[in-house]
């Protein structure tokens, strides 16, 4: 099976395309529902209208349904895809964000995404400080895309998406200039991968149990790693911080290496017909029994029988 994740390429990157708006509440949703009543609605002159905001926020509520890969471009406009109806249809899994499944499943499809959201890639796959200023954020990214990504990335457009990606994940006031607004309305803030330090400028991001995070979606993202790599064994190694410039689901979800292999143990537990966890020469390492498995059929899992998806 095709994985929804693509390998980090040094010529596809994106930077400031969200008009400097952090993702907020009701976006996606209103977004959605307006491409399945109009699939041309983002390039309409009335979209402002359609949408109840501004010209910039349009184009921001289009790039956060790209960005978390509800939507994708199409030869004459745009279309669902089909997470993002799974999600986001009249009746599909999760379509007002009530679930704090449904943010964890965003929260992993933007950080994946290094095409479109590559600070937010870099920042939960690459960047590992525990506590840092904005400033400090800004020059390790700054120096990321120096080294690793062609073309031309204007610098300060390149830290101004440190400002979003903070905004969008701590509801902070320490070193971002934050709307009330933004504070109130930050769904991924509510996750709590990023807090703020009550008397300094500093941010920690701290790798914990993440006791509210679904075994189904971390075995959707496992299976997305395998899919994508082709194999049938990883060492736990990998899935916690990432091959090379590859994805790494411990680090994405800030799981300690204790939490991420407790997670995979009841990942087993709950999957045992597909997964399988192994000590190799040592090593431990992650089999799938089953190829060609679909992700999505662990949020099915998840969404539809809701008792099994949490034990």
């Amino acid at each position: 099976m095709d994985s929804l994740l693509k390998p980090f390429t040094p010529k596809k990157a994106a930077f400031g395309r969200h008009e400097t708006f952090a993702l907020r509440y009701g976006w996606l949703t209103k977004g959605f529902m307006a491409l399945q009543a109009d699939p041309h609605v983002f390039n309409s002159d009335v979209a402002t209208h359609t949408l109840g905001v501004g010209k910039n926020m349009v184009n921001a509520i289009r790039y956060w349904l790209r960005a978390t890969q509800m939507i994708e471009a199409t030869e004459d406009g745009w279309q669902a895809t089909e997470l993002g109806r799974s999600v986001f249809a009249e009746d599909g899994w999760d379509p007002y964000l009530e679930d704090e499944a449904t943010l964890w499943l965003l929260h992993w499809m933007v950080a994946t995404n290094s095409e479109l959201a590559t600070a937010w890639y870099w920042f939960f796959n690459r960047f590992h400080k525990i506590e840092f200023t904005n400033d400090e954020a800004g020059n390790d990214l700054a120096r990321f895309v120096q080294e690793n990504l062609t073309g031309k990335h204007s610098e300060r457009t390149v830290r101004n998406d440190i400002n979003v990606l903070l905004k969008m994940y701590s509801q902070g006031r320490h070193g971002v200039k934050v709307e009330i607004e933004d504070i109130l309305d930050a769904p991924l803030g509510s996750l709590k991968l990023i807090t703020t330090s009550q008397h300094t400028h500093h941010f920690q991001c701290r790798n914990t149990a993440q006791d509210n995070l679904p075994i189904a979606i971390v075995a959707f993202a496992v299976n997305e790693i395998f899919n994508q790599r082709k194999l049938a064994i990883l060492p736990i190694s990998e899935l916690m911080y990432g091959e090379k410039l590859g994805i790494a689901v411990g680090s994405v979800f800030k799981l300690t290496e204790g939490e991420l292999l407790a997670k995979l143990e009841k990942v087993v537990v709950q999957y045992p017909d597909i997964f399988n966890i192994n000590e190799t020469a040592g090593i431990d390492q992650l089999y799938r029994q089953k190829e060609n498995k679909r992700s999505v059929s662990f949020l099915q899992d998840y969404f539809e029988d809701k008792d099994r998806a949490t034990l």
